[in-house]
């Protein structure tokens, strides 16, 4: 069976009126008293599976749940089991799963790489949870029988350590899960209970919660782009494609965000939820025409929350690492606390904003919906994909052009300008670079999807030297946009504290280096044949 699901935090400042819509009379409360077990170095959950006998209310039942999207959907398998056996063997302490039951069901493929009466052996209760669990059933129409029903699961209560119980952490999630019905009813009520209540999406599973508790985290790690979970073949459809590209995004993004939301504030995750929301941008501008489900109001929120999160992981990035290799190398002391401080929005404002929470929805439910349905479900990708760079790549030539003509343009300047003049050329020729940028960002991306596509044996050598040319570009264009950056920090920052000069002519002279190495890297790039 597969079980699709959302799970939210819920924030304090919103429990109160949550709890007076989750408790009303049709409402039923559970205790839930679930043992979860792995092997002691976690084989199970590295393979994505979680294995549990749970109390609920009166009744035992052992759950293991494996696979699915790595988003909202998974395989699930129940079994009730006998009571009095189960109280037999909580007695004498040697309660187990039994992984006999597994044996041609749906979760079989889940477990085939592991040998299950060896597996059996090494299980251990590794931690356990105990929760109140408060269940609504939410039905869609006037309790037509054919119609949709959600359950609604509000849960409160703790993960406790399967050895020491002094071990806990706190568990406070809403989940809604379909039972019966249409998906979209599904989501149409999460964007409800969302918007009114300021929920935040998080991937983190109880067994996920319990495996960081077990290795003394706070939160996993960081979660960079894999693009070997990108699932397109020959045959997927342009709306097929754009959804496999969009999800590959998103479970670059979900679990970093998750952390944010939960309390995180490890740079990485910042750093590489940004990079998979430019990895989403470039995705759906890039393949807009792919499919008419494109929202247009996902990209302007998606750049804002993007750009929020790089000024703060750029600054923290400054003070952090950048600020301490200067001192090495004989600065005087820089303190950016104040600056840090004085920024209005922090990540987990930035990720709890309720419109991009409600973006991540409408994303998810995007690639849940069904491609065939759509009017290019008849058109392979793998037909529209060479048009589709030849056209990307040209954007970026023409604007590189641009840039250099600007440049040209500023070497053969009037010193007689005015400063009015200066200040419109230097924005002008900012927004070129930024433009170019982008469209370099959107380039390398589009190709990096396309190629899974594309890359045929041929073609390979070809493929690998053209990525590896626009990823040398993108770093150093990168690397000059940071090092402006620092540039401008060091020397405003030099107003206040004198301190900063060394900083800004370290950078100013870097940038020298920075510009010819970016010259250079966007050469190869036009200099080298495409692999479409």
């Amino acid at each position: 069976m597969q079980e699709i699901e959302l799970k939210f935090l819920v924030p304090e400042s919103r429990l109160k009126g949550l709890m007076r819509q989750a408790q009303v009379k049709s409402s039923k409360h559970t205790q839930l008293a679930a043992h979860y077990y792995d092997t002691s170095d976690q084989k199970l959950a590295q393979a994505g599976i979680g294995l549990r006998i749970r109390k609920e209310g009166d009744t035992w039942v052992q759950t293991i749940k494996a696979g699915g999207d790595g988003i909202a959907a998974r395989l699930e398998h129940n079994a009730v089991l006998d009571n009095e056996q189960v109280q037999a063997m909580l007695d004498s302490d040697t309660l187990v799963p039994d992984l006999t039951i597994y044996k041609d069901t749906s979760v079989a493929p889940a477990l085939a790489a592991f040998k299950l009466k060896k597996l059996a052996k090494k299980l251990t209760r590794l931690y356990v949870t105990d929760v109140e669990r408060i269940t609504r059933l939410l039905i869609q129409g006037n309790n037509d029988e054919d119609g949709s029903s959600i359950e609604m699961a509000y849960d409160h209560g703790e993960v406790i350590h399967g050895l020491d119980d002094t071990q806990r952490d706190s568990i406070q999630e809403i989940e809604f899960e379909l039972i019966t019905g249409d998906v979209d009813f599904l989501f149409a009520t999460a964007k409800t209970w969302c918007k009114r209540y300021k929920l935040c999406l998080s991937t983190v599973t109880k067994a996920e919660r319990g495996g960081l508790l077990i290795r003394g985290q706070n939160h996993s790690a960081a979660v960079s782009a894999d693009l070997s979970q990108l699932a397109v073949n020959k045959d997927s459809s342009m709306p097929a494609f754009v959804r496999a590209a969009v999800h590959n995004c998103l479970l670059h993004i979900l679990p970093n965000s998750s952390a944010l939301v939960a309390g995180s504030i490890d740079n990485t995750h910042v750093l590489q939820l940004t990079i998979g929301l430019t990895r989403l941008q470039a995705a759906l501008t890039v393949f807009a025409d792919y499919s008419d489900e494109i929202n247009p109001d996902w990209l302007p929120i998606l750049t804002q929350t993007a750009a929020l999160l790089s000024d703060y992981q750029k600054l923290t990035y400054l003070a952090a690492h950048i600020e301490p290799k200067l001192q090495s190398c004989g600065a005087p002391s820089v303190d950016w606390t104040a600056d840090i401080d004085a920024l209005k929005i922090q990540p987990l404002d930035v990720v709890s904003a309720n419109d991009f929470q409600l973006t991540l929805l409408e994303l998810i439910a995007f690639i849940m919906s069904d491609p065939s349905l759509e009017p290019k479900a008849d058109k392979p990708a793998v037909d529209k994909l060479a048009k589709t760079l030849s056209k990307q790549y040209t954007k970026f030539i023409e604007t590189e052009r641009r840039l250099q003509d600007k440049n040209a343009a500023n070497d053969n300047g009037s010193y007689s300008e005015d400063s009015k003049s200066v200040n419109l050329k230097s924005r002008n020729h900012n927004q070129i670079q930024d433009d170019l940028y982008c469209q370099l960002l959107n380039l390398r991306y589009a190709s990096e999807f396309a190629s899974r596509l594309l890359n045929k044996k041929k073609v390979k050598k070809k493929t690998k030297r053209w990525l590896k040319h626009v990823l040398k570009a993108q770093k150093a264009m990168e690397k000059y946009r940071k090092h402006a950056l620092y540039q401008q920090r060091y020397q405003l920052k030099s107003a206040t504290d004198i301190n900063a000069l060394y900083g800004a002519g370290w950078f100013a002279a870097t940038l020298k280096k920075d510009v010819k190495r970016a010259k250079k890297r966007l050469a190869n790039v036009q200099d080298s044949p495409t692999f479409w």
